[in-house]
């Protein structure tokens, strides 16, 4: 009977419950136009309770108590409105344009006090910017991420490096990762990461990927503010006007008042930028909060909460919060180094239908004393060895968000789906078949070698590989086999490596090679290995010298950003055709090389992952540099000739906030001595020998020159200038968005002794060799069109032996 009287009791308390307090959802929107008002002010009248802006796209949401009777919604240039609070939970308010403050007087001085104070808060920067202020700081950041959905049944569609992985989850959340970083700056060497803990629901070894992944800028003062991984130019920038317009909102009642400053991009399908509000104090022109969104395939928001510390005179971030919803379609938004789809889910009539991303930053712990410990100069994060390992008193101690039930169940519920969906073999295939292997048991397939085309053997058909960290850790074998149908012959490899440091990535290689190779062509050893599905210029080349080399290595990173690789070669070489070389009144056909090499990669400007047994590059950054040095010693190994080759390399690329981007490769190549056609330099050609336009339409490269043709030119000096300037995307529809590409490329070169190769015709490039050409890319699933131009001292007579006209094809996972 006690037991009933007390469910009596409960129900009849309830509605009083619920009435203390609920949650009030709503939009306001211009009376006449019928759209949204972004950051118009909502309050709750005679209350203490903050007040609360409109989002981009109108919406409000606010708790509101039982005495709570009326809210009042403001904006600039508009009549205010009072509501009376019912038992409705949705309001719909239509706000009328205020006549008397709308005349072009009124406006035009809103604007021009609004740029006062950015251009004050710009001018103040160097007070305000802790990095421009002090010295040193120092602070510890708990950041938690999830993707979630307030019903308990959830479908996801999460890429992660450019794939999906599909969920279903009837408990817990569908995502979570938790990580707790040390952060210290020192002016000179910039802000270093030290991750001390960090886990992920599903995950027993750290997800690379999300570790390096920029969720959001510490700071709105910067040029830029990143959103995962996404450029936008930031409101506080040196020219702030060529991209925002602002105006005064309003000016907030505190201790330390502020104006709310509304900025809207002036040029959005030009410049990348987001919709929001800056709060700036009144006093020392600090910014004290900002609010950014963007709508789109995703819509974006980004909020960053400041507190003042007095006695530094200085707003410091104390949170920072980052939410991704569902949108109306739009650009993706890059992610755990792909894309992350929220639009193509479908959208329930309320917000607790839809999937969410929501990242939230706390920093504590914060110090502007001078920072003692030495910091690593060439990593910007720092995996701690026992970051995975910390214990749960650690993360409880650490934790500045509540970490909920909710929270719980993912990581035994995730836990058990990665393993019954095998996801972490799904990631394991992807991220391999991205550098050209497909993974199989303890051997990685390598990709590149099952099937060529060319000139020379027509189709080249084989397999190969190299085994992984499951066959060992420390000793790894390599190699391949292919049959070419056309010269009917075999071409093999079979490499041994052993790993002298796992950390500093030194390997000790031997290996034995029996294939053709390119004239003419010039490897940096140190390069990254690139892939792609084909390679086009294989399929038109037609001069190739027969080699078998044993050759030995050793690879080491001297820094993360410094890349080497030595080696010694002892190389045999037979040619294919009728080439000779005549040296000391002695005519080679064939001929024994014996080379030393060192070979380098330098990225001074990329940032990097310093994990316990490997560094990783996690953010590009331009210019990098090559550098290769090689040395042929005669009688060493039985080597014939006595030559040096000096290659030098660079490539930068330029991205701008306009979505516009200019890369340039320059390169040098410089040798003298007994030097063969074979190991001479060529510029990429890649123009077939054909007759007529169309009978040489093929496939354009990446940094090929499209007008020469093969054979046409070598050099033993040479220079090549290669500039590409690519225009934004243009949005025919959300699956086509072709880019417009500018080329101009050009060599400069010559050759001593032009008379010592025989039975051969080329030309030499002294008079220097001028190409432009224009692409249009990806029109349709991956493929467009080049035309190419060549002109200058190397133009022919008849028009069309001076064009090329070609596919391109640019593929990505």
């Amino acid at each position: 009977m006690k037991k009933f009287s007390w469910c009596i009791f409960i129900l009849l308390c309830l509605p009083n419950f619920m009435l203390a307090q609920r949650t009030l959802k709503g939009v306001v929107i211009d009376q006449e136009s019928q759209t949204p008002i972004p950051y118009a002010n909502i309050s709750i009248v005679n209350s203490d309770k903050e007040n609360q802006l409109t989002g981009i796209d109108g919406s409000f949401q606010l708790e509101v108590g039982e005495k709570d009777s009326y809210l009042k919604i403001e904006y600039i240039g508009s009549i205010s409105k009072k509501i009376k609070i019912g038992v409705n939970d949705f309001y719909l308010v239509q706000l009328q344009k205020d006549i008397e403050k709308l005349d072009e007087v009124y406006l035009k001085s809103t604007g021009l006090l609004a740029d006062r104070i950015i251009k004050k808060a710009i001018e103040q920067k160097k007070y305000n910017d802790p990095d421009l202020k002090f010295s040193s700081y120092s602070f510890r950041t708990y950041n938690k991420l999830i993707i979630d959905d307030q019903k308990s049944l959830l479908n996801i569609d999460l890429d992660t490096t450019n794939r999906e992985v599909k969920t279903i989850l009837e408990e817990g959340r569908a995502y979570l990762s938790e990580q707790i970083s040390d952060f210290k700056f020192i002016k000179d060497e910039g802000v270093k990461q030290k991750i001390v803990a960090t886990r992920t629901a599903g995950f027993k070894e750290p997800v690379y990927e999300l570790l390096s992944l920029k969720v959001q800028s510490n700071t709105w003062y910067k040029e830029k503010y990143t959103v995962f991984g996404n450029d936008y130019a930031g409101p506080l920038s040196k020219r702030p006007f060529n991209n925002y317009t602002y105006k005064v909102l309003d000016t907030t009642q505190t201790d330390r008042p502020a104006y709310v400053i509304y900025f809207q991009p002036k040029r959005e399908k030009k410049v990348a930028g987001l919709e929001g509000v800056l709060y700036i104090d009144t006093l020392n022109y600090g910014l004290q909060k900002a609010v950014g969104q963007l709508k789109g395939e995703v819509e974006i928001s980004a909020e960053q909460d400041f507190t003042y510390y007095p006695k530094e005179d200085i707003w410091f971030p104390e949170k920072q919060n980052v939410m991704l919803l569902p949108g109306s379609g739009g650009k993706k938004v890059s992610i755990f180094g792909g894309n992350i789809s929220l639009g193509s889910l479908p959208e329930g009539d309320e917000p607790s239908n839809k999937l969410f991303l929501n990242s939230t930053s706390i920093n504590k712990d914060i110090t502007f004393e001078r920072v003692d410990e030495n910091l690593d100069k060439t990593s910007s994060i720092i995996l701690a060895p026992n970051a995975t390992s910390q214990p749960i008193s650690f993360w409880q101690k650490n934790r500045s968000i509540p970490f909920t039930e909710r929270d719980k169940k993912t990581f035994k519920k995730v836990d058990s789906i990665v393993k019954d969906q095998n996801i972490n073999r799904k990631i394991d295939v992807l991220q391999n078949f991205n550098i050209g292997y497909f993974p199989i048991g303890f051997f990685n397939l390598d990709l590149r070698t099952l099937f060529k085309f060319n000139d020379y053997e027509g189709l080249r058909l084989g397999a190969g590989g190299v085994t992984n960290d499951k066959f060992s850790k420390t000793v790894r074998f390599q190699g391949y086999g292919v049959y070419g149908f056309k010269d009917r012959e075999i071409k093999y490899n079979a490499g041994f490596g052993l790993s002298l440091n796992r950390k500093t990535n030194t390997w000790f290689n031997l290996s034995y090679t029996k294939d053709i190779q390119e004239v003419g062509s010039f490897h940096y050893l140190s390069d990254a290995r690139v892939y792609s599905l084909f390679e086009p210029r294989l399929v038109n080349i037609n001069f190739y010298y027969k080699y078998r080399s044993f050759q030995s290595s050793i690879q080491h990173n001297f820094f993360p950003e410094l890349l080497s690789e030595f080696q010694v070669s002892k190389t045999a070489v037979d040619q294919t055709g009728s080439y000779r070389y005549l040296r000391k009144g002695r005519v080679y056909s064939s001929y024994d090389i014996t080379e030393l090499t060192a070979s380098f990669r330098w990225s001074p400007y990329s940032d990097y992952l310093e994990a316990p047994e490997k560094s990783i590059e996690v953010n590009v950054g331009y210019p990098k540099f090559s550098l290769q040095v090689v040395q042929a010693i005669p009688g060493m190994l039985d080597g014939d000739f006595n030559y040096t080759k000096v290659g030098a390399k660079m490539n930068y690329t330029i991205n701008r906030i306009t979505q516009n981007n200019t890369e340039i490769i320059l390169e040098g190549d410089y040798a003298f001595g007994e030097l063969p056609l074979t190991h001479t330099f060529h510029a990429y050609p890649n123009n077939p020998n054909k007759e007529g336009l169309i009978p040489r339409f093929s496939v354009a490269g990446r940094r090929t020159f499209e007008t020469m043709y093969f054979s046409e030119f070598f050099s033993d000096r040479l220079a090549t200038l290669q500039i590409k300037h690519r225009l934004r995307p243009f949005e025919i529809s959300k699956k086509i968005k072709p880019e417009l590409v500018f080329i101009t490329r050009h060599a400069i070169g010559d050759i001593s002794n032009q008379a010592q190769h025989q039975n051969i015709t080329f030309n030499t490039l002294e008079h220097g060799y001028n190409e432009a050409a224009v692409e249009l890319n990806k029109i349709l699933f991956g493929f467009g069109l080049s035309f190419a131009y060549r002109y200058g001292a190397y133009h022919l007579p008849q028009i069309e032996e001076n064009m090329s006209l070609k596919f391109t094809f640019y593929f990505q996972l």
